[in-house]
């Protein structure tokens, strides 16, 4: 048993949490779409609009807050208009990045759009600047956006929908330094320009425009889109970083058979994040002095090896406990930055990388993954307060203990993880600044290795936990890897 002692301060408060932090990403790839959320309007597994009732459900129970679609490399060669009007008369397209297989477009704009309105999240579109054309984003945007007469908007009621959507988050371009058509960053800076002109805002909708930031550590595409791109251009630039265990593309490691020095390495390599908002929001800041511009981290996440027997292409793996410590590490580090990070999208939300939700057939599992979203909701729109952990290594590689905290309404919330695989914790937090007379903790416990299939759904599942209150703050013990939220009122 280790002792860690933590201080939080909730008089000092940092910045905002944006609830679009916890935010998540739905990209044509695989049984993320099809055969994962859409099982389409005839089929026997309950559905709205042939969307799972049950997925439906389970994002509503995360408070699911942005949906972004839909892609990814598929975005960039996506023609929207080949997803509109009789299902049966749409263009078959083939998905030339992922599997080959043919799409028959059965899920498309209306069906999205239908879908967040479901879930009460907002739409974040991501626009194919690297095949499409500028009057193709133009017109996707009148057809959704604009409530007047126009061709688009006729088109838009002629399929069904009166009243137009509003729509907010619009990325022009997808990793436009590679699938979306291996730019350099000045050339995209003036493509970017050019389309972002043309996306205009239609009858009060305001549009949010994002611009293709870096691939990871590519300090220089920042600082090339920073220097190109003002406030009047562009909101916030996005960031993809995953997680590689191994660090090798082509040899990546199971998503279930590791060992402890594969779990550390993995853990070692997602807090890698920290360091990779720190260096670009540095260039940022540079380049940006009042800070008007956001970060979104909008694809995250581990990528392991596809599971054995499955298509390569559609990149299925399971979801352990090793995958709960990461999302924990992740959305405590988009916390402690969301002085610049915006919003913030795992990959994926269904059957893809590190889903919130596997499916097979009528059956449907929630990953540990799922469960830690849970946890943390309570910190969406929260204001983030100081909170310092004296931590100890785990593992010879990483500190102990991932934290972070807020306040809303009155509600304190920390979310805790404990990244050892090897020792327990003792935490002895001391909270400064308000008083509080109730105590909650639920806690996320389970070997590193476990994980929930379609015969043992429940294996991984959140319980109640016991808390302490002292007369500084709290205390609470803390097993190896597991992960905690502790809430005060």
């Amino acid at each position: 048993m280790k002792n860690i002692s933590m201080l939080i301060n909730t008089a000092d408060k940092r910045s905002h949490i944006n609830p679009e932090i916890y935010g998540h990403f739905s990209e044509h790839l695989g049984r993320c779409i099809y055969n994962g959320m859409y099982v389409g309007e005839n089929s026997e597994i309950p559905n709205i609009k042939g969307v799972r009732k049950d997925v439906i459900e389970a994002f509503k129970e995360i408070k699911m807050p942005v949906l972004r679609w839909p892609g990814g490399c598929f975005a960039d060669e996506y023609h929207w208009k080949d997803g509109i009007g009789e299902k049966s008369q749409r263009k078959k397209m083939i998905n030339t990045n992922w599997g080959g297989v043919t799409e028959d477009n059965s899920f498309g704009t209306n069906e999205f759009f239908d879908l967040c309105e479901e879930i009460g999240c907002e739409p974040y579109l991501a626009g194919n600047l690297g095949s499409g054309t500028v009057q193709e984003l133009s017109e996707w945007i009148e057809y959704i956006t604009f409530d007047g007469v126009s061709p688009m908007a006729d088109l838009r009621r002629k399929n069904g929908r009166e009243k137009p959507w509003k729509l907010k988050y619009l990325g022009i371009g997808n990793e436009n330094w590679g699938c979306g058509g291996s730019m350099r960053p000045e050339y995209y800076c003036d493509e970017y320009r050019r389309y972002q002109s043309f996306c205009k805002n239609f009858s009060g909708n305001e549009l949010y425009k994002i611009a293709c930031g870096p691939n990871s550590n590519d300090y220089n595409w920042t600082d090339v889109v920073m220097s190109n791109l003002g406030e009047w251009h562009t909101k916030a630039i996005s960031l993809h970083y995953y997680t590689v265990p191994t660090g090798d593309w082509s040899k990546k490691g199971s998503a279930t058979e590791f060992s402890d020095e594969d779990y550390y390495e993995t853990i070692s390599k997602t807090l890698y994040m920290d360091e990779l908002i720190k260096r670009h929001s540095e260039i940022m800041s540079r380049r940006d002095p009042e800070g008007k511009i956001g970060l979104i981290v909008d694809e995250w996440g581990c990528w392991y090896d596809v599971e054995e027997g499955t298509n390569p292409g559609f990149l299925y793996q399971q979801n352990t406990m090793r995958d709960a410590i990461v999302a924990a590490c992740n959305l405590n580090i988009f916390n402690n930055h969301s002085d610049k990070v915006v919003m913030a999208n795992l990959a994926q939300a269904v059957n893809v990388l590190q889903a919130l939700i596997l499916t097979e057939g009528e059956k449907m599992v929630k990953t540990p993954t799922y469960h830690v979203f849970d946890l943390f909701k309570t910190h969406q729109g929260g204001e983030l307060c100081y909170s310092y952990a004296n931590n100890c290594q785990a593992g010879g590689k990483i500190p102990m203990i991932s934290q972070s905290a807020s306040v809303k309404d009155g509600v304190l919330t920390v979310t805790i993880a404990n990244c050892s695989i090897d020792d327990d914790a003792h935490i002895c937090c001391d909270i400064a600044g308000e008083n509080y007379q109730n105590i909650e903790c639920r806690i996320l416990d389970n070997d590193v290795r476990d994980y929930n299939d379609f015969d043992n759904c429940d294996k991984v599942t959140p319980k109640e936990h016991r808390a302490i209150w002292t007369e500084k703050g709290f205390e609470i013990d803390l097993p190896k890897c597991s992960v905690a939220v502790v809430t005060m009122r």
